[in-house]
C-alpha cells in the first residue's frame, strides 16, 4: 500500500514538471485571482438565515418569507391584512456597489430589486424611493405587455433591456446590478448578457424619472446611499446566492 501511494505522489510530481513554466504561473495567476475576487464579496445571504435582512420598516424577517433549498422564498399569505406588505431590506446601506443574485419567480409572477431604498416614516414602500430592476414572467404576466420598461431586467418603467435574456419560468436567473455614483453608470446584466446600462444622478437622471411614472413622487431616485430591497408584489419568487461588492 504504501509503495502504491509513493509511486501515485511521484507520478503527480511528474506531471507538474511536464507542465509549461507559463501554463503553471497562469494557474497560480488564476487562483490568486478567484483568491483576491472573493475577498472582496460580502455575502448578504448564505441560504441559512435572514442575519443582515429586515421586513421594510419592521422587524426580522419571518413568515410568509421562508428558507428553502438554500433560498429565500416569499410565499403569500392567504389571508393578508389590508394594506400589509412583506417587502424585506438589508440592514446595511450602500451608495457605489455591484450586486449579484439568482431570481426564480413562479408563474405569472411578478417581483423586484430595490437599491438606494430610505426607510424614513414619510414612505410606506420601498418603491416609493428605491428604483427596481424588474423580476417578471414576460410570458404570462399582464405587466410585460405594458412596454419593455415594464419586463424582465429593466430599469422600471425607465430603461428597457436591450435583449431578451430572461430565462423560463422555473429556472434560476443570475443578475449583476453595478450602481457607481462616482462614474454616473449603472449596468444591468442578466444571465451574462449585458442588457441596460444607464445614469444614475444628475440631469440625465433627473430627465429619466421626469419621463416615467414617478416624475411627481418626492424622494424617488434621490437618495444616492440605501438600503437593498427584495419585493413582495403577491407572487411566489425566490432568491439566493445573494451577495455585494462594494466599489
Amino acid at each position: 500500500m504504501k509503495k502504491k501511494i509513493l509511486f501515485l505522489v511521484v507520478i503527480a510530481v511528474m506531471s507538474c514538471k511536464d507542465k509549461p513554466k507559463e501554463t503553471q504561473n497562469e494557474m497560480k495567476e488564476e487562483r490568486e485571482t478567484q483568491i483576491e475576487d472573493n475577498n472582496e464579496w460580502t455575502v448578504l445571504f448564505d441560504g441559512s438565515s435572514f442575519d443582515g435582512w429586515h421586513f421594510y420598516r419592521g422587524g426580522a424577517v419571518a413568515e410568509p418569507w421562508k428558507l428553502e433549498n438554500g433560498a429565500m422564498v416569499f410565499h403569500p399569505p392567504e389571508n393578508r391584512p389590508k394594506g400589509e406588505s412583506y417587502n424585506i431590506v438589508t440592514d446595511k446601506e450602500y451608495k457605489n456597489f455591484v450586486l449579484r443574485l439568482e431570481w426564480k419567480i413562479s408563474e405569472g409572477g411578478n417581483s423586484g430589486i430595490f437599491w438606494g431604498v430610505n426607510e424614513s416614516e414619510e414612505f410606506g414602500q420601498p418603491y416609493e424611493t428605491g428604483p427596481e430592476i424588474q423580476v417578471l414572467d414576460d410570458e404570462k404576466h399582464p405587466d410585460a405587455k405594458n412596454g419593455t420598461t415594464h419586463q424582465a431586467g429593466a430599469l422600471y418603467d425607465m430603461v428597457a433591456p436591450s435583449e431578451k435574456a430572461v430565462k423560463s419560468v422555473g429556472e434560476w436567473n443570475m443578475v449583476e446590478l453595478m450602481v457607481n455614483h462616482g462614474e454616473n453608470k449603472g449596468i444591468v446584466i442578466l444571465n451574462d448578457k449585458k442588457i441596460a446600462e444607464f445614469p444614475v444622478n444628475g440631469p440625465e437622471w433627473d430627465k429619466m424619472v421626469a419621463d416615467s411614472k414617478f416624475a411627481d413622487w418626492d424622494g424617488f431616485g434621490i437618495y444616492k446611499t440605501g438600503k437593498i430591497g427584495l419585493q413582495d408584489h403577491g407572487d411566489i419568487v425566490a432568491f439566493r446566492n445573494i451577495k455585494i461588492k462594494e466599489l
